[in-house]
């Protein structure tokens, strides 16, 4: 007689599939739920009462909350086909055993041990874990497992990688304590030395503080050099790290963002510090940001020292800012608190040698120590991709001593130090503790905040590099499979949701990590926005081919598209914005979001030139020897300078000319001179973008 579906048999009787399911049961016929298939002369005999015979093939499977060891023999001519943890060989080599002994040759054997932990053990399982590996972490079959999984409605095979709600889910079914843990929420171990072997270090100083405070211009006014000029829009961009002497003793300097979009810049430069100094304008007050840095060095557990900038103005009013921030527990050793507070002017160069004084004073307390005979190890600060070098990496070492050719790892990237740099680029053989270094010779750009350690030969460093890869990778993957009936009516309901598509290049690790985070803080009811890649260097072809396949945006952060990569996006029709700013392309994609992106300035390319030569003139400065490649160049236009896929330089031209004659424009195809506004560090191969920006009226 042919099968029916439990829910079919109900629907015929008139009755509910859970009565069915409890009768079919009763009647000793296993079913898993309404979608099981069972005889149709059976459901008629246990739903009239009769107890259904017991099939004598098959024994039922052990239960998963049975406790202690279990065997079960297997009567199935197909059961070494079903039994996926035995290797085929094995199977042949019973069989024939079997024979030997006069045993019949279909019956085989398996014990199987399900030891259940405690109640109150948390087993702790990797995020995108395989069903293999959860079985063994948790004591339970496999086939339990998948037998669970088709009771929610979903196929799997043992390799396959699991969601972190499929594995919590079934963890609760299960009746096990997990606890999922993701690729960088995994410690290093640490690595405890000899107190013989630890020697003093120079403290680690990070500079953190709200936006536009001048954390900058302090570290600046230490350091006697320039760095503010550099920044775009006066705003620190990425982390930098350098090293200052006072006393005869070294103190070394991270300077973070303030800007709000950077907080896992800031997260990262208060993980790696000894001693954090707060920045406040005497003029401003306690800010978001403030509160922020204070939450972080706080979370790390660091000294924090305050430093009231900006005392000389007018209107600055440092006791003000000692009563905001002691609402927030930093309480002045003024008041009979214990934070050190120092009023300073960068500016003015105003209390500069006190605070290097103070903060010695901190690290002499703490008995900043560390082992510089050792393997070195230390933590990614920033990385970038370089045309001309390759990878470059700022490692902030944290003990041990790193040299030229020494094998290196950091996370998912590997390699062996090539060249290695200090702050000021001259180049080192050897870095001690607490020193900032910038490497050459990884392979990949390494992740912003990753540690970096040195191993025994690149053989190592590349497997080891290899196998956080795949960790990722399963991560991902897991991330991206449907689990449960709710992701699956989720995914339907979104149906009628658009997505807003993007891709986003910057010139450095640490700034496309903030881009993605300031995005994805970007929320609308109707629009979800969707980063479907990221990378660190110039705007090439893949990127806009990737675009145009997925209808996205490319987004590039101090970065420049190719020329290939311009030419593609103009027939691929592909939207590619640069931007120097953070701010401006948060702003610009909430415009988008909610429909009012009307820019009221666009800009208009008018040609691009080539610098084919230099020449020196005493009174003028540099003048570029140029031939022009596309379009046509104007004296009034303005330019930008593209060196290797990242803009140097953006202004005007200071004066345009053919032979010995000031001319208004040049065409394609003809050589002129140029020299340009305020700058003169060209170099032969920079490309000159030239362009005008118009105003265009909202439609």
């Amino acid at each position: 007689m042919a099968k029916k579906r439990v829910y079919e048999i109900a629907k015929e009787n008139d009755l509910t599939s859970a009565d069915v399911v409890k009768k079919l049961k009763a009647a000793g016929i296993e079913v898993s739920g309404s979608l099981a298939s069972v005889e149709e002369e059976d459901a008629k005999k246990a739903l009239a009462g009769v107890k259904a015979p017991p099939k004598k093939q098959r024994k039922a499977p052990v239960k998963v909350n049975n406790l202690g060891k279990r065997r079960r023999v297997i009567i199935d001519p197909s059961a070494a086909k079903r039994r996926s943890f035995v290797p085929a060989g094995r199977h042949q080599r019973a069989r024939h055993k079997g024979r030997k002994g006069g045993e019949a040759t279909a019956v085989a054997e398996r014990q199987e041990v399900a030891v259940k932990p405690a109640a109150d053990t948390v087993i702790k399982v990797n995020s995108g874990a395989t069903i293999k590996e959860l079985s063994s972490l948790l004591g339970i079959s496999t086939s339990d497992i998948i037998k669970l999984l088709m009771s929610y409605g979903e196929m799997a095979t043992i390799t396959q990688s699991l969601s972190d709600e499929a594995i919590s889910t079934l963890a609760d079914d299960l009746e096990r304590k997990v606890e999922i843990v993701h690729v960088q929420e995994e410690e290093e171990v640490e690595v405890i030395d000899r107190p013989e072997d630890l020697l003093y270090r120079a403290p680690v100083v990070t500079i953190m503080g709200h936006v536009d405070h001048g954390k900058t211009s302090l570290l600046d006014a230490v350091r006697q050099t320039e760095v503010t000029a550099t920044e775009a829009g006066g705003i620190t961009q990425h982390i930098g790290a350098y090293q200052v002497a006072h006393a005869g003793k070294r103190i070394t300097f991270l300077d973070t963002p303030g800007h709000e979009a950077f907080t896992a810049m800031r997260a990262r430069g208060a993980k790696v510090t000894d001693i954090a100094v707060l920045v406040i304008a005497a003029d401003d007050g306690v800010m978001p940001q403030t509160i922020e840095a204070i939450d972080h060095a706080k979370a790390a557990g660091v000294p924090i020292v305050v430093a009231v900038n900006k005392i000389d103005k007018p209107e600055a009013n440092p006791e003000r800012v000692r009563q905001e921030l002691t609402e927030h527990g930093l309480v002045p050793e003024d008041w009979g608190g214990d934070t050190v507070f120092i009023d300073v002017s960068a500016k003015k160069k105003i209390g500069l040698t006190n605070m290097l004084e103070m903060i010695q004073l901190v690290a002499e307390v703490q008995e900043l120590k560390a082992n510089p005979d050792t393997d070195a190890s230390g933590v990614i600060i920033e990385s970038k991709l370089d045309t001309g070098r390759g990878v470059v990496a700022t490692v902030l070492i944290a003990r041990g001593t790193m040299r030229v050719a020494d094998a290196i790892v950091a996370g998912q990237a590997s390699g062996k130090v090539k060249a290695m740099n200090d702050y000021k680029g001259r180049p080192l053989k050897e870095a001690g503790p607490s020193v900032p270094v910038e490497i050459l010779g990884f392979d990949i750009v390494p992740q912003a905040g990753e540690t970096c350690r040195v191993v025994e030969d690149e053989r190592k460093a590349r497997s080891l590099a290899g196998r956080r890869s795949d960790r990722i990778k399963a991560e991902l993957l897991a991330k991206r499979r449907a689990f449960t009936l709710d992701d699956v009516f989720a995914r339907i309901k979104e149906g009628e949701v658009k997505d807003l598509n993007l891709i986003i290049k910057a010139d450095v690790a640490g700034s496309v990590e903030a881009l993605e985070e300031a995005l994805k803080q970007i929320k609308h009811v109707e629009v979800k926005i969707n980063i479907i890649h990221t990378g660190v260097g110039a705007i090439n072809e893949s990127d806009v081919m990737l675009a145009a396949a997925s209808q996205a945006i490319v987004l590039g952060f101090n970065v420049r598209p190719s020329a290939a990569a311009k030419t593609v996006a103009d027939l691929e029709g592909v939207d590619v914005r640069t931007y120097s700013v953070i701010y401006k392309v948060t702003e610009d994609v909430k415009a988008a979001l909610i429909g009012m992106l009307a820019p009221t300035y666009v800009e208009e390319e008018l040609g691009e030139a080539e610098i084919r030569s230099l020449f020196k003139a005493s009174k003028l400065g540099t003048i570029a020897g140029c031939y022009v490649t596309r379009g046509k160049v104007t004296r009034n236009a303005q330019v930008r300078i593209v060196r290797e896929g990242t803009i140097i330089y953006d202004g005007k031209l200071a004066s345009l000319h053919r032979f010995k004659e000031d001319v208004r424009e040049v065409e394609e195809g003809y050589e002129c001179g140029m020299l340009l506004e305020n700058f003169n560090d060209i170099k032969e191969g920079d490309i000159l973008e030239f362009y005008e920006t118009k105003e265009v009226k909202a439609s």
